[in-house]
């Protein structure tokens, strides 16, 4: 695994950023043969749940978001045309709506608010998909017969 080399107080963004890209590139040199995640879910391979991603996808969207964690955001234009493109599940569209009841509870409040509301969004997303990132690593060790 990857060390990280720069320091900040545990919980700063650039802390949860580098700790992210750390554990998605462990994952990338762990994973030599990702068609392997193809139809794995987490829970097990009796636990099928409908529209629930496999662990293939999982791998393919956290190596993305590491990208642009790391280079930046992609235009609008192209981010746009990307996901028309993509079908989403219910679970992101029950996050996007409870985001935007939330943002239209605090269009008054000032703009420190509203940062603080965002940052503190960034900061779960990037730890929930650090953890992801974890299991797809451990799953593919358990299915490679790799556990240390």
């Amino acid at each position: 695994m990857q060390v990280l080399n720069k320091r900040y107080p545990n919980n700063c963004l650039l802390t949860v950023m580098d700790r992210y890209s750390a554990v998605v590139h462990n994952m990338e040199q762990v994973v030599m043969i990702p068609s392997l995640l193809r139809d794995v879910q987490l829970n097990g391979p009796g636990d099928r749940a409908q529209d629930t991603p496999d662990l293939y996808t999982y791998f393919t969207m956290l190596k993305t978001i590491c990208l642009e964690v790391e280079h930046g955001m992609l235009p609008k234009e192209e981010w746009l045309a990307k996901v028309a493109g993509v079908h989403t599940d219910k679970a992101e569209n029950e996050i996007a709506e409870r985001v935007e009841a939330q943002e239209e509870r605090v269009s008054e409040l000032d703009l420190e608010a509203r940062f603080h509301l965002h940052f503190s969004s960034l900061h779960h997303i990037l730890t929930h998909l650090t953890l992801k990132a974890q299991e797809v690593t451990r799953k593919y060790q358990e299915l490679t017969g790799q556990i240390l």
